[in-house]
């Protein structure tokens, strides 16, 4: 199925080269050394790919949302870690400024990340997960700033990013209908690391905890209108999706040819164990799965190009992605036997990997509830 254009695909190509020469042979080290190498994301930077999904009017290329979920899949393929300092960067930060932020915004940041700057998401709190209307964060009125209080939790690119989109109370007792977003710079006095997370999977990708503590902004931060950054979270959160979907295809992917590889070669009886019937049928249901997952989540970057309500496919894909990609994984490495429970391999690395994307941006239990809801209303 084609969705990207022939600029877009001759692009793709050096991405693929990148990811398989340079960021592959380091994902190992990378899972051991908990941590992304500044090398990395400045190679991402020169080969523009932190420019790719910004407008042309601010220094980027304007290449499709369609690119940039390739993108995310071939580097999750080679690192998921390294991909999700882009899909931070550009999915969780640069879209909803592109949607819903002001003129101003647009000059201010889109250039920084054109020149390699990375940002975050920060919505999720230590109560308020999958009910995101729950938050306790606050933000006071004070003159034309906003006095900030409060803590965000499993933010993602937490020591890296130099500035986060985060959600707060503006209208106590209103419920979502009191939520603004806005846009913080790390740095903020009153804003800080309180703890580093550490992970099972991902564990290149820096996850943090976060403090507000009468962090002032001005009040030009906010992104999109007062009172209504609910909206602007979960329209986020519906290009996010797209983007974890596209990680666990590229996660998934990577494990099964790699797995494939090992059957081939691998002999027991005195012969290949990929001659095996049994082997053969487990590989064919595998690669089926990951073909759907790939489709469905191409379905769902058309539908969200086209500014279709994509809040249904974006959230199937999500979920059928990262279910599969938990699937493959966890097949591949049984087919490698004794050895895939080793580090020897990194078949045990792409199983804990893949296990995040069945949690974040929306656990898969919340896929489902917004799924039905979704059908039973005739979408």
């Amino acid at each position: 199925m084609e969705i990207l254009s022939a600029q877009e695909e001759d692009v793709l190509k050096y991405v693929k080269e990148f990811a398989e020469k340079e960021v592959k042979p380091l994902a190992k080290q990378i899972d051991l050394d908990q941590n992304v190498p500044e090398s990395l994301i400045r190679r991402m930077k020169e080969l523009g790919l932190f420019g790719s999904y910004i407008p042309e009017k601010y220094g980027g290329s304007g290449l499709s949302f369609s690119f940039l979920v390739r993108v995310i899949e071939e580097l999750s393929a080679a690192c998921p870690s390294t991909a999700l300092v882009l899909d931070g960067a550009l999915t969780l930060f640069a879209e909803p400024i592109m949607m819903f932020g002001g003129e101003h915004l647009k000059q201010k940041y889109f250039p920084q990340i054109v020149e390699g700057a990375v940002g975050g998401l920060a919505i999720t709190e230590p109560g308020a997960g999958s009910d995101a209307a729950s938050i306790k964060t606050t933000a006071r009125k004070d003159g034309k700033k906003f006095i900030i209080n409060g803590t965000k939790t499993f933010i993602s690119n937490g020591r890296i990013a130099k500035f986060f989109i985060f959600d707060a109370i503006t209208d106590p007792g209103k419920g979502s209908k009191g939520i603004t977003t806005f846009v913080i710079d790390s740095g903020t006095p009153g804003f800080e690391i309180s703890r580093d997370i550490h992970k099972m999977g991902i564990r290149g990708s820096s996850t943090v905890e976060l403090v507000f503590k009468d962090a002032v902004i001005p009040e030009e931060y906010i992104v999109g209108e007062l009172n209504k950054g609910f909206k602007v979270i979960m329209e986020t959160l519906d290009a996010g999706r797209v983007g974890i979907a596209a990680q666990a295809i590229g996660i998934a992917r990577n494990a099964l040819e790699e797995a494939t590889e090992y059957i081939k070669s691998r002999k027991q009886f005195g012969t290949p164990i990929s001659d095996f019937q049994g082997i053969q049928f487990l590989l064919s249901d595998l690669y089926t799965e990951l073909t759907a997952a790939r489709l469905l989540t191409y379905e769902a970057c058309k539908a969200w190009e086209k500014h279709e309500d994509s809040v249904l496919l974006s959230s199937m894909a999500k979920l059928y992605a990262s279910d599969a990609a938990m699937r493959i994984t966890t097949d591949a490495l049984q087919l490698f036997g004794g050895y895939g429970y080793t580090t020897d391999f990194d078949a045990e690395r792409h199983m804990r990997d893949a296990k995040i994307t069945q949690i974040y941006e929306g656990t898969n239990q919340i896929q489902r509830v917004i799924i039905a809801r979704e059908i039973l209303k005739g979408k």
